[in-house]
């Protein structure tokens, strides 16, 4: 049994033994029905599809052809097949972050030609119904049908190969020799005769030591050598070997006819609590070919580390696995079909997350994580095969997954490490990856001291009413007008406000506190007979923006329970900052640079934080903004073998110091809840408004 390639969630017995993918009954499908496969006669899949002896379809069931534009691809496909399905078959992307459960309404198309069944949704609005939009996974095929993937869908996708433009100009550059896992050695291998009748894999290896291969240390399985003889007369003797390098031994994990068949291709991906984030890479110059995120569609069973822990403990490991799972190849096939590339080209991957992400993505049991003393199963990794994961790519691929230091401490930290070079050099430094769990790092190329303060899920919208991530549409910054207390915004992309994301909240109380809106304490100070004043399910709440300006055709409101939600992450940050500074005997005043990192502070604006508290107030030439510290650090040691062995060192000169018994954090957390502080001679250059 193994999970299907389509459909993760599922387990199945059918195993195509040429490409080593498993596929469920739903998609019984053969992959490469045009060309010559030896396994052909003995293929279940191959059996089934052609005698239709799948158990809920009828023999002879009637066929529809589905015609997908604007690039005219046709494919053929039992009537009642999903329109998604069709399109996966077509290997056309189309996006459905939920994995075809019909609740993100993301995967649209618009009916051209013909008629499908649909099911009734409130994901698309009236106009697009009218326009005959309809979802790909709601609507069935009855009969031969046009299909039209929307303009926005295209747009999204020169969006997605745009970001990967957009990224390689920053980061190109960075490796300067690139030293790839899985590496290609293309040779043309004499022809053997009566008087050389050496073994085909004889002939490879001597092929390969001519090209200055090390065989002597390399292994290789039983597949490779099952499907050792085609691939070496394919091309008459002309091949390419793969070879995924390790550190004590190598291993043959493909022999492929021809030399060269295209680019090869990695993939550097950052799984977060919240977001996940994939680049693809080309592995000869390190350019980004793409860049796409998407929601981790574990945020279904819990906002933070701890409830995911104890979901898994529920419902079990595999469960969560599946469901990251399903948001990394959701966006691996939308990288690939942005960059037009064939996903079978993706040998090299890497991989940056939180202890509890990395083992609930690999499967591994993580409950002892939130148990005294808190230790994970596993801290450093071994080089894995992908299809061992479960990734959409050649299932040889080696996987490079970056070791953490602790259990709150995990690989997205090492992996910053490596971006940021905070270990190489002298400055002592302050780093702070704010996102669901806050870690920090103080130290230098002499010091790490590394912790973790939970901060929670309100700085990507968690926990909070209209919050939502920076995407277009959400509110960014925030003016507040002293004398009548309305709000001004400006929302990503120019759009109508559909909610406000981390930085646009930490600009909002800014401007709440400064201009009288609310008190230290987080409460509404104005009357509530003011008119930017209403209450939301019985909590005073602020108006940012009216109904009538909004996407949802909804008052878009800020209430006491948000501001709340906001004080407690932003109050364990700063506790974290100066526990740690506590114990390394230290204060701010020692600190020569604040590096802050994650996806939410590329518009944080540092006078507004450290105006609530988040930060301290210290000059502000220490501040540097970072980005996404992780998926750089991946996306760096995808490439260099150097830098996957610093990552091994940094990991392993990291001193944790644990927060979750640590009396001095939480007097220094509770001091924290406040706007501010409780202390105001920390925050100087803070001038609180009062209420007119």
């Amino acid at each position: 049994m193994g999970q299907c390639l389509c459909h993760p969630e599922k387990d199945t017995p059918y195993l195509c033994m040429k490409d080593n993918v498993y596929l469920c009954e739903d998609c019984l499908h053969c992959r490469n029905p045009e060309i010559y496969c030896k396994y052909r006669s003995s293929c279940p899949i191959w059996f089934m599809e052609k005698r239709d002896f799948h158990d809920e379809t009828p023999a002879l069931a009637a066929v529809a052809r589905v015609t997908f534009l604007p690039d005219g691809n046709e494919i053929e496909v039992p009537v009642g097949t999903s329109l998604l399905e069709a399109a996966r078959q077509a290997e056309i992307h189309l996006n459905a972050s939920c994995n075809g459960r019909g609740a993100c309404g993301k995967c649209k198309l618009i009916v051209e030609r013909g008629t499908v069944n649909t099911q009734t949704t409130t994901l698309l609005t009236e106009r697009e119904k009218a326009a005959n939009y309809v979802l790909a996974c709601q609507a069935t095929v009855t009969e031969d049908i046009t299909v039209r993937i929307p303009p926005e869908a295209i747009e999204r996708q020169l969006k997605v190969a745009g970001m990967g433009e957009e990224v390689t100009s920053k980061l190109l550059g960075r490796v300067t020799e690139i030293d790839p896992m899985v590496v290609e050695v293309s040779l043309e291998l004499a022809v053997p005769t009566l008087d050389d009748p050496v073994s085909d894999l004889d002939r490879l290896y001597r092929g390969l030591r001519k090209a200055g291969v090390e065989t002597h240390r390399m292994s290789l399985g039983l597949k490779v050598m099952r499907e050792l003889a085609a691939a070496m007369r394919d091309e008459n003797w002309k091949v390419t070997a793969s070879i995924m390098r390790r550190r004590h031994i190598d291993e043959l994990i493909e022999v492929a006819p021809g030399n060269g068949t295209g680019p090869s291709l990695g993939l550097a991906i950052d799984v977060g609590t919240t977001t996940i984030v994939v680049y693809l890479v080309d592995m000869a110059d390190g350019r980004v070919l793409a860049a796409t995120s998407g929601h981790n569609r574990q945020a279904a069973c819990g906002d933070d580390v701890i409830n995911r822990i104890v979901c898994a403990e529920k419902d079990g490991v595999r469960k969560l696995s599946r469901m990251a799972l399903a948001t990394i190849n959701s966006l691996i096939e939308e990288a690939a079909a942005a960059a037009g590339a064939e996903r079978d080209r993706i040998k090299n991957v890497a991989i940056a997350g939180n202890t509890t992400m990395i083992h609930l993505l690999l499967g591994i049991e993580p409950r002892y994580i939130r148990r005294e003393p808190y230790l994970p199963t596993v801290s450093e990794f071994p080089v894995i095969k992908a299809g061992e994961v479960g990734l959409k790519t050649h299932p040889g691929a080696a996987v490079f997954v970056f070791p953490g230091p602790a259990s709150y401490v995990g690989g997205d930290i090492v992996s910053g490490m490596i971006y940021s070079g905070q270990h190489r050099e002298a400055p002592m430094t302050l780093f702070i990856d704010i996102g669901t769990n806050g870690e920090i790092v103080l130290g230098n190329n002499e010091l790490l001291l590394t912790a973790s303060c939970s901060a929670g899920p309100a700085f990507e919208g968690g926990g909070v009413r209209w919050g939502m991530r920076a995407e277009e549409g959400a509110i960014e910054k925030v003016n507040i007008d002293p004398e009548t207390r309305t709000a001004s915004y400006e929302t990503i992309g120019g759009l109508p406000p559909r909610g406000i994301c981390g930085s646009g909240m930490i600009d909002l109380i800014s401007e709440m506190l400064l201009k009288g809106v609310i008190d230290p304490r987080g409460k509404i100070a104005l009357d509530e007979s003011h008119p930017c004043i209403v209450r939301q399910d019985g909590v005073p709440a602020y108006r940012v923006a009216p109904a009538a300006e909004t996407a949802m055709d909804e008052d878009l409101l800020f209430s006491e329970t948000d501001i709340h939600s906001i004080v407690l992450s932003k109050a364990a940050v700063y506790a974290g900052f100066t526990t740690l500074l506590e114990q390394a005997g230290m204060d701010f005043s020692a600190v020569d640079r604040v590096w802050i990192s994650g996806g939410f502070g590329q518009y944080l604006n540092f006078d507004r934080a450290i105006s609530i508290g988040l930060l301290p107030d210290v000059e502000r030439d220490k501040f540097t903004y970072l980005g996404n510290s992780s998926i750089a650090g991946a996306y760096m040691a995808l490439l260099s073998g150097k830098l996957r062995t610093e990552a091994r060192q940094v990991s392993n000169a990291m001193t944790y110091i644990d927060f979750s018994s640590n009396m001095r954090f939480m007097d220094e957390f509770t001091s924290a809840q406040f706007l501010p502080h409780t202390n105001m001679n920390a925050f100087p250059s803070v001038k609180i408004g009062r209420p007119s």
